[in-house]
């Protein structure tokens, strides 16, 4: 197995801290793990993530609040994820992150 990159392991960490119910940005999630300028290798890193890693990866989203996948590519496994969970969805595919968002103290 491939070893991981430090930020990699902070990104990976900063994830699983999200708990169920909540959602974070992947903004957020980089600055928690010390990225400040990290959203994207966030996005990358999720990618790149075998479904099989136990990361809550459907409880990341963009800083203000709309779900990032489009359809057909994970979207409405995002949604039924985070409905499943207690958030709550739009039809539009947004969440209140004022209700539902933690900040990057993770």
């Amino acid at each position: 197995m491939k070893e991981l990159h430090e930020s990699t392991l902070r990104i990976l960490a900063a994830i699983r801290a999200v708990p169920e119910g909540r959602v974070s940005s992947y903004r957020d999630i980089a600055l928690a793990a010390g990225l400040p300028n990290g959203a994207r290798q966030v996005a990358r890193i999720l990618h790149s993530m075998a479904r099989g890693e136990n990361l809550p990866w459907h409880r990341i989203i963009k800083a203000d609040g709309r779900i990032a996948l489009s359809e057909g590519n994970g979207r409405e496994i995002q949604i039924g994820l985070l409905r499943s969970e207690g958030v709550r969805v739009s039809k539009a595919g947004v969440v209140d992150m004022g209700r539902y968002g933690i900040q990057r103290s993770l």
